[in-house]
């Protein structure tokens, strides 16, 4: 049995499935546009730039079913990825194609036990006897179907389409622009590797003899250990000029639009790029890019994994991240100070701002409180304690 049917089970055959009447008679099927954007660098650098956040984000499920879903998924989302890499794949999938399915992976009796990205080219919705079939095409190259309500789905820049989002291809312009200006780099360095002098010959009146003089020639002046930095020729030759390579280059104006369009196409800058953003900067960028991702992945393996008597009773998967970490580190100690003296942070979670590990046994399961800031009734600062003993002095007195 291959990885697929491992992932799917035996699935109802593709072909066995009718069309769908969608109420705008749209047929509700994606196709990807053939404009391979992830093959850019430029691309594939923006688009990295908010896989290195959204591979920090931490998967949890709360409430108390799907309990066995839950201890499957808490380290791996299935066994063949860790969660950073399954989380970095779904971002450049939905990146790239404006588009994420995300498929169950079934156990031998058909119950869900994780989760596995689909590439959704090609893939459309279908019905048989009034059920909803998701159709799309595995890496083995079949053409699979899974039940509509076990898949997860999730899209940007919908419009025409009830189940998917639309293509890239208004980045088209921008990408054949940097194709040309890529080009252009290529074309102008193989002009300044090639001719570099031009002469007129006197004596040669073959094509032959001309082209055994210019090897000769080439071989006495320019190859490596030959030359010595200069240029000696006999009178079989005349009128030498050095030729110079004309720079075809596109100018920093075009470069600037090109990386300032993809950009803003995908919600980046250079300095998230770099590395380099502040710590306002940052909290910006979450909350425009990263926070939305995880919204929108939160709810769909919501619905995704349970039902909905299950979501109404308070069951629900979560894609959480620690956003303090996009804090300045006097910000963080400031809040430390003034939240863990209140008793709202743990000791770990403290030590998680700062990227420490917890500390073990459980130790860092209780807040540093100040004991000024302790509840007076609860006498955990001891004052309640010594009223009491001193209310009892004065009654024996």
């Amino acid at each position: 049995m291959g990885l697929m049917d491992r992932i799917l089970g035996r699935r109802r055959p593709a072909q066995q499935l009718g069309n769908v009447q969608t109420f705008e008679a749209f047929a509700p099927q994606f196709t990807s546009w053939s404009g391979q954007i992830y093959e850019s660098m430029l691309v594939r650098e923006a688009i990295y730039a908010k896989d290195r956040h959204i591979m920090k984000l931490k998967f949890d499920m709360r409430g108390s079913a799907k309990q066995a879903l839950k201890n499957e998924t808490k380290l791996k989302p299935n066994p063949w990825h860790t969660w950073p890499d399954f989380l970095e794949q779904c971002n450049n999938i939905y990146e790239v194609e404006n588009n994420l399915i995300i498929v169950p992976v079934l156990d031998d009796l058909g119950d869900m036990r994780g989760f596995w990205p689909i590439y959704p080219s090609g893939a459309e919705v279908r019905e048989a006897d009034s059920v909803y079939y998701l159709v799309f095409q595995t890496e083995d190259g079949k053409r699979r179907a899974m039940e509509l309500d076990r898949c997860g789905l999730m899209r940007k820049h919908q419009l025409k389409n009830n189940f998917f989002g639309e293509s890239n291809a208004p980045l088209a312009p921008t990408m054949s622009l940097a194709h040309t200006f890529n080009e252009s780099i290529n074309e102008s360095v193989k002009n300044a590797a090639s001719y570099k002098f031009m002469a007129q010959t006197t004596s040669f009146l073959h094509d032959e003899d001309v082209t055994k003089e210019r090897k000769r020639f080439d071989k006495l002046n320019f190859r490596t250990g030959q030359g010595g930095g200069l240029l000696l020729f006999n009178n079989n030759v005349k009128d030498i000029k050095q030729l110079e390579a004309a720079k075809n280059l596109v100018d920093k104006d075009q470069q600037e639009l090109i990386e300032k369009n993809v950009y803003k196409y995908f919600g980046v800058n250079e300095k998230v790029i770099m590395n380099t953003a502040t710590p306002d900067e940052l909290q910006s960028f979450f909350d425009g890019e990263i926070e939305p991702f995880s919204i929108k992945f939160s709810d769909m393996l919501t619905d995704m994994i349970f039902t909905q008597r299950e979501i109404v009773a308070g069951n629900k998967a979560l894609l959480t991240a620690n956003r303090l970490q996009y804090m300045s580190v006097q910000n963080k100690v400031s809040m430390s100070q003034q939240l863990g003296d209140r008793g709202a942070l743990l000791i770990d979670e403290i030590r998680d701002l700062f990227n420490y590990a917890p500390l073990d046994d459980g130790a860092g399961q209780h807040a540093p409180i100040r004991g000024e800031y302790y509840f007076v009734d609860q006498g955990r600062d001891g004052r309640e304690e010594a009223k009491k003993d001193g209310g009892k002095k004065d009654a024996d007195a």
